[in-house]
């Protein structure tokens, strides 16, 4: 930015001052311009969707080849191919998204269902699709309600900042809660007989229990708990971004995408849809 010399006199002064005024605003264009997701994309070519690995169907990665699938990455792949732009995988955790999110690691997270909580730090799309909570149970304990699972003695596991945290939270209060870092960790703590159940979105149960059947039953709790898969974003005042997604997820929907890329990743981990539980759909 160039500073202009100060100039004698009342017009010279006036002139300066206008000088500072354009060249402050067109500072305060460029900051806002800075700030605009959605026009940043479109400069740089690249799209930069959060990933969280060994998080099947959702996301995964080949830990020998690098390459990601899951229905979560394929939706991305597609966005950003009729963005003409570059996709880039940045790797999170469920717990973190909303954080990087906010530090400008990442542009957009899919698989975020919005609760209160979140939506006070995070802007959320319309949804992808729709879900529903479930539990693992361990062999033996058969809840059937969440107020069966509302008791001291009853242990259960969650990805910690996830959704399945704070709606374990929400309605098992009296329930002694145990936080991981990961869905894997606190599946290995079901496994091991540390935890009575493990609470998790449908998807991840009935994949879980279909590969390994001594985990336990997939027992979905009285009263039903439904939500929607949304795509979260950093809340700015310019909203292009997420009015163009939002655009984009009812147009994929339309299409059939979304359910394609869903049916296709459950297929890849042996979930078919005679498996998905009474009373769920997408």
């Amino acid at each position: 930015m160039t500073t202009r010399r100060d100039l004698a006199g009342l017009i010279g002064a006036g002139a300066v001052a206008a000088g500072a005024l354009t060249l402050a605003s067109n500072g305060a264009s460029a900051q806002s311009a800075a700030k605009n997701t959605f026009d940043r994309i479109i400069a740089s070519k690249k799209l930069r969707l959060g990933a969280v690995t060994s998080s099947a169907p959702w996301f995964v990665k080949d830990p020998a080849s690098g390459k990601w699938s899951g229905h979560f990455y394929t939706i991305g792949a597609a966005l950003a191919k009729d963005m003409e732009v570059e996709l880039e995988l940045v790797e999170t955790t469920w717990g973190n998204a909303v954080l990087d999110l906010q530090a400008d690691k990442i542009d957009i997270m899919f698989g975020l269902n919005p609760t209160p909580k979140r939506a006070m730090a995070v802007d959320f799309s319309v949804g992808a699709y729709d879900s529903a909570l479930v539990v693992i149970a361990k062999p033996g304990f058969e809840p059937k309600s969440w107020a069966d699972m509302n008791k001291p003695e009853v242990k259960i596991s969650v990805d910690v900042g996830s959704a399945h945290d704070q709606i374990a939270t929400l309605l098992c209060p009296k329930a002694q809660i145990t936080r991981f870092k990961t869905i894997n960790e606190a599946m290995l703590a079901l496994r091991t007989g540390r935890v009575d159940a493990q609470c998790i979105f449908w998807m991840g149960g009935v994949r879980a229990v279909k590969a390994d059947p001594s985990l336990g039953k997939v027992v979905v709790p009285q009263p039903f708990f439904g939500s929607t898969s949304n795509a979260a974003f950093r809340r700015e005042s310019d909203k292009t971004w997420r009015d163009f997604v939002n655009t984009w997820i009812v147009y994929a929907r339309g299409l059939g995408l979304v359910r394609s890329a869903v049916v296709e990743s459950l297929e890849q981990v042996g979930v078919t849809s005679e498996d998905i539980p009474a009373g769920i759909t997408l």
